[in-house]
This record gives structure tokens, sequence and C-alpha cells, in this order.
């Protein structure tokens, strides 16, 4: 039976170690010709070594597939173009792009510098841009595509500490709603992800630290939600944001309240009378309630 992707070019960024490396495995499996990008450099985003992609590419050669390797740097434009660039030598053509490279560099909001703010932003938020760009003008030219950009829950609900990293993710979130609208019309398919996965981003975060890894939390349980998110099987679900990690896949989606509408002015004071229906209820009164519906009536 031919693969989920057969026949098809993707594209991985960050795709060196860690999620990146099982997606482009799972992809190169499945009949995809794969661009493995990674520029090599540590957590922090210092440094660079090209090693790392070439180690992933010749795994998926050794197993009979088809790969590539490029070390450009994603938070250039320049080195978004070269990625694209070398699908197009190497295979002819460019059919998935998954956005996944990143760095970290965690620090409570006052603590975080100028220069740990610009790099995250510039990987990961500026990066996506510069990956996406060149491959968007691509696909719009040659039938379409699909893209996965992957954003984090650490943008769509926040996480102590993740200031930069957050307001790129959330950033990313912002792309993908819109880059699904827009690309209807080029049959450009774009989705988002927010991944959890036991990997050298996250390996020190309290209570994993010293442990053995889950098995359902490593990379390799997260690489089947992003091939089908990359894969035809996904044609319905452009703009949608799903959560793919050791519980499963779920999507994630903004929501909002019923909410005040007074329909003339209305002061400050309205609106916190009308709390109940501006905000969503709290986990404590949403417990008040599930108690309160089990209740038993009082005997007639």
């Amino acid at each position: 039976m031919a693969g989920l992707l057969e026949g098809k070019v993707a594209i991985i960024t960050g795709a060196g170690n860690g999620l990146g490396e099982a997606y482009a495995k799972l992809f190169a499996k499945e009949g995809a010709a794969v661009v493995v990008n990674d520029l090599g450099g540590a957590r922090d985003g210092s440094g660079a070594d090209k090693s790392a992609a070439q180690k992933v590419v010749d795994a998926i050669q050794a197993a009979g597939g088809r790969a590539v390797a490029n070390g450009d740097d994603v938070s250039t434009l320049a080195g978004g173009e070269n990625i694209l660039k070398t699908a197009l030598d190497a295979f002819g053509r460019c059919d998935i792009l998954v956005c996944n490279a990143g760095i970290l560099r965690d620090k409570t909001f006052a603590n975080t510098s100028e220069a740990d703010w610009d790099a995250v932003i510039k990987v990961h938020l500026r990066g996506t841009y510069n990956c996406a760009l060149p491959v968007w003008k691509y696909m719009k030219d040659h039938g379409g595509g699909s893209m996965v950009l992957t954003s984090s829950t650490s943008g769509l609900y926040g996480n102590f500490g993740q200031t930069n990293y957050g307001a790129a993710k959330a950033g990313i979130y912002g792309m993908v709603r819109v880059m699904a609208i827009e690309g209807r019309k080029y049959n450009i398919r774009v989705m988002g992800l927010a991944p959890g996965a036991y990997t050298r981003m996250t390996s020190d975060l309290p209570g994993r630290k010293d442990r053995e890894p889950d098995p359902l939390s490593l990379p390799e349980n997260v690489a089947p939600g992003v091939l089908f998110m990359a894969s035809d099987l996904a044609a319905d679900h452009s703009g949608k944001i799903l959560g793919v990690s050791s519980r499963g896949v779920r999507e994630i989606k903004m929501m909002e309240t019923e909410g005040f509408e007074p329909g003339r002015p209305y002061t400050a004071e309205e609106v916190a009378k009308n709390a109940d229906k501006v905000f969503f209820p709290t986990p404590e009164s949403r417990r008040v309630e599930s108690v309160r519906m089990v209740q038993p009536k009082a005997p007639a």
C-alpha cells in the first residue's frame, strides 16, 4: 500500500533531533522525500552544526527513504528561501512545510533581557514567517499544499517563566488563523500544532528531570498526529489548532461567552454586575454547579 505522503516533498525545520526528527522519519516512511533542516545549535540558539541534520538523513536513507540535509538559519529570510531552494534542487517540488525549529531562553518577565526576548521571537515567530513566506508563494503558484505551524500551550494558555516564548507562540496562532483564510483560494491548508513531548526542550521541566520518560510522552507518539495534519486526511480542517501529546489528540479553539449586551451606554459597575455573563465559570464555580446538579431533590 502507498503511504499517506507517497510522492510528496516535505520540509521540516528543526528536524535534527526531538520532535522534528520523529516527524522526518515518519514522513519518509510514509513515502515523502524530506528536507531535514536544522542549524544544529544549542537549546538557547547558540552555535551551529549541520551534522545533526545529516544524522537524521543518514538514518532515513539507511531505511530506504529519501532525504537531504539543510543547515540554514530559519531566523533569516535568506535562510527560509534557501531551505525551499534545497527542496526544489533535490526533489523538484514542495508540498508540505512543518515549522518546528525553536529555542528556549526561559526567565520571568522581570528578568528577561532584550537579547533573550529578541532571540526567541526571531527564531519562533519571525522564523515561521521566514520559512512560510517563500513556501507560500511557491504553493500559491503550484496548486497548493499543506503547512503545519508550531504554536504551544505556553502561548495559548500561558506558562510561568515563558513570556518571550509564549508571545511568539501566540503570534503563530494568529498566523494560522489568518493564513488559513487567505489560503482557501490557493488550496493551501494551514493548521496549528501545540505539541507536548519529552525532548531536550522539556527534559528539565519540574517533575521530569532525572525521571525515565513515559513512552507516551516521546516524540514518536506526537508524530502520527502531525502526519495526519500534513496529509490529505486533514483536508477539511484548515485553520484548526490541535494539541498532540501523551493525552492524545484534541482541538484547541478560542471561544467567547454570552457576554453583556446592554444595547445602550453602560457603566463599569454594570459590567461587574453581569460578570456571570461576561466571564467563563471558574473551576471553583463549575465545581459548585456540578455539586448542585447532583443534589437530590427535597421531598415534596
